[in-house]
């Protein structure tokens, strides 16, 4: 599924009947990726922290003799990042690498159709909304509904190429 830059308008032909998307909790909101994306699931460890990186570039990790650069999603959102037995390392494919996000905690597997997920609401020019694909209803719960790619920018992902090379 893809948004048309700017607009909010869910390009249906990219969007299959029904797609999986891992569900994971930033602060107090739940977003979702897509689940071909995710590589694995892990409990947080330590990082090896690398010297003049953003602060939400906690450092990389060695995963099977790959190094893994490790984002803090909550500090890139502006969340408190509070590590306690329940943080979570995503790994995830984006862009042919890979890449662990860190998040408060993954609560589940699930499937949208087209009806259920709806277009992001508009903001002003000045809060960018390209990485939100659109927003999700399942029972009481609103789940934001993300593109991982959109969401680093070419300046960060080259950011990110460079740290693990």
């Amino acid at each position: 599924m893809e948004l048309s830059q700017g607009t909010g308008v869910i390009d249906q032909d990219s969007l299959s009947t029904e797609a999986e998307f891992l569900v994971f909790r930033l602060g107090g909101e739940e977003y979702a990726i897509d689940i071909l994306r995710v590589q694995e699931i892990r409990g947080y460890d330590a990082v090896t922290r690398l010297a003049n990186s953003p602060e939400f570039i906690k450092g990389v990790i060695n995963l099977r003799g790959v190094i893994v650069p490790i984002i803090d999603l909550r500090i890139k959102f502006s969340h408190p990042a509070e590590y306690n037995t329940f943080t979570v390392l995503i790994i995830l494919n984006v862009l042919d690498r890979q890449l662990g996000i860190v998040v408060d905690g993954v609560s589940d597997v699930v499937a949208f159709n087209r009806q259920q997920i709806r277009p992001a609401p508009q903001f002003s020019s000045s809060f960018d909304t390209r990485y939100i694909r659109g927003m999700a209803s399942l029972e009481e719960r609103m789940i934001i509904v993300t593109d991982i790619e959109k969401l680093m920018s070419a300046e960060e992902m080259a950011l990110i190429n460079t740290v693990s090379a």
